[in-house]
C-alpha cells in the first residue's frame, strides 16, 4: 500500500474530515518524535482520563513496531495497528516515507476495518 505525502497544511484538512466521522475521537499526525503536527481531539469531546497518556504510549508502541521490518519481506510492510480496549478503539497508519504515524482514537463500537478503510482512502488520494 502507497501512501500519498500531502503537504503539511493537508494533513490538517483530512485528520478534521476524519473528525467528522461520528466515532472518531482524535485523529492526529505524530512526526518521529512523538511530536503531533496536524489533528487532535474531536472538539467538544472530553478526552477519558489519562487519554493522553495512553495515546502515548500506544504511539510509543507502535513507532516500535512500525518501523521493525524483519517479516517485511515475507509477511509485506505494516497497514496498520489496532487495539481494541474496554473504552476505546486506537488505530495507527505507519507513513514510511515521511516516518509520520497518523493515530486515531474511536469508540469501543467502531468497526476497525471500516475505520481503516476510511483512513486508507482518505490520505491515498491527493485531495
Amino acid at each position: 500500500m502507497h501512501y500519498v505525502d500531502p503537504a503539511p497544511g493537508l494533513y490538517a484538512q483530512k485528520c478534521s474530515r476524519l473528525l467528522s466521522e461520528d466515532e472518531i475521537r482524535f485523529a492526529g499526525i505524530v512526526n518521529a518524535d512523538g511530536k503531533l503536527i496536524a489533528g487532535g481531539f474531536k472538539d467538544g469531546i472530553t478526552p477519558h482520563e489519562n487519554d493522553e497518556t495512553r495515546l502515548q504510549s500506544f504511539l510509543e508502541f507502535v513507532s516500535r513496531a512500525s518501523i521493525r521490518k524483519e517479516h517485511d519481506e515475507s509477511l509485506g510492510p505494516i497497514n496498520y495497528l489496532a487495539a481494541r480496549r474496554d473504552k476505546a478503539v486506537l488505530v495507527s497508519f505507519p507513513f514510511p516515507v515521511t516516518r509520520v504515524l497518523l493515530l486515531i482514537s474511536a469508540e469501543p463500537t467502531a468497526n476497525i476495518e471500516k475505520l481503516a478503510k476510511k483512513a486508507v482512502d482518505m490520505f491515498t488520494s491527493a485531495s
